[in-house]
């Protein structure tokens, strides 16, 4: 495999992982749909810088976090659990202030820009792509490892934006169609708070249980 053939197939690999459901996606939605499309981008720019920090994370600590303790990453998986928990805790109650207008006036879009980047930040499922994929991609004979970060970092953002940013447009649009029916907006407020929750216990019990399968 040569190195154009590697980054198609990262950016296959990049595709996959972004569109299957996660508390990235769960969050710049909860953000496009309770706040317009303004708050769903500073969302979504807090996540791409999430997963620019990923990229330089996986390239250069991938071959000291195969060594970890396994209690070490449990650890930071749990971690991961307990901030989706109350991400999802505190997206329940501002779902409760929306007014007749749908939007929550308590939250700014520099706080959802900063929560946005924590939140990928402590994503579990980008730390064990990291870790499962990163190492079949940096290779010395691509070249500098520096140039392979870059391009593999830019993949990776463009991919979130591209993702991301049309469900924050169409979820931002649709939002226009709810400003009418408050309940239906709190409704949608609270089912991605419950869907939060439902991801940190799965990611919990996933932590709770790497001890007895590795």
């Amino acid at each position: 495999m040569d190195y154009a053939q590697a980054l198609w197939l990262y950016t296959l690999l990049v595709f996959g992982i972004i569109v299957v459901p996660g508390m990235d996606m769960f969050y710049i939605l909860a953000n496009a749909l309770t706040g317009g499309r303004r708050m769903g981008f500073a969302a979504l720019g807090g996540v791409m810088l999430g997963g620019a920090v990923h990229t330089l994370f996986g390239t250069v600590a991938v071959g000291v976090l195969t060594q970890l303790p396994t209690m070490l990453f449990q650890a930071m998986v749990l971690a991961g659990a307990a901030y989706m928990a109350w991400i999802g805790y505190t997206l329940l109650r501002s779902s409760i202030t929306v007014s007749g207008i749908g939007r929550a006036t308590t939250r700014t879009e520099w706080s959802a820009f900063r929560q946005g980047t924590v939140t990928c930040l402590l994503n579990p499922k980008a730390y064990l792509f990291v870790l499962a994929v990163f190492p079949q991609f940096v290779r010395t004979e691509f070249g500098p490892v520096w140039s392979q970060a870059l391009a593999l970092g830019v993949i990776t953002v463009l991919m979130q934006g591209v993702v991301y940013g049309a469900l924050a447009l169409a979820a931002g649009r649709g939002r226009d169609a709810l400003v009418d029916n408050p309940s239906a907006t709190i409704w949608v407020g609270r089912s991605a708070g419950a869907l939060f929750i439902v991801v940190a216990l799965f990611t919990a019990w996933h932590g709770l249980t790497m001890s007895s399968t590795s």
